[in-house]
């Protein structure tokens, strides 16, 4: 089996629509307010050209023999004044076609995309996971990541 990452372009924004509206749809089971406060702007086609334009912005297509099964967004921070302009590279979207999870497709993605921020001279990386995503975590934890910091969040308006 031929598992590879590369890069999206603007030929991939129908693909890359449809495995964010998978990702949309496993998020939102895990918490409500993901498409609010974590997931992209809609019209979500208008986001990913944007992204896809944006220097700073790394979008990867995973594929399997050519099949394309996963994606991957990550983003070139810059951290505090009092770091000196040292840039952080955060992986803030990955996902993965359930039927193509624990062949390699994440990981193929996840490598491809340090490398490349590597390349830029970033040697620090967050990658961004929802409480309770127990097999991201432990993917991320698989590459090297340990938590840094949790967000706290308290909505009035829940019921």
């Amino acid at each position: 089996m031929n598992v590879t990452a590369r890069r999206a372009t603007t030929d991939d924004v129908d693909v890359l629509l449809r495995l964010y509206r998978g990702l949309e749809a496993e998020m939102i089971a895990l918490h409500a307010m993901w498409p609010i406060a974590d997931g992209l702007d809609e019209p979500v086609e208008s986001s990913l050209r944007k992204a896809l334009d944006d220097p700073d912005t790394i979008i990867l297509i995973g594929e399997i023999e050519g099949y394309p099964f996963g994606f991957l967004l990550a983003t070139v921070d810059r951290l505090l004044a009092q770091a000196g302009g040292q840039l952080v590279g955060a992986i803030r979207l990955i996902y993965v076609d359930h039927e193509a999870r624990e062949v390699a497709v994440g990981e193929a993605m996840r490598e491809m995309a340090l490398e490349i921020l590597r390349g830029r001279g970033i040697s620090k990386f967050d990658a961004h996971v929802l409480p309770g995503h127990r097999l991201a975590k432990n993917f991320f934890e698989a590459g090297g990541f340990s938590a840094r910091s949790i967000i706290m969040h308290h909505d009035d308006d829940r019921k």
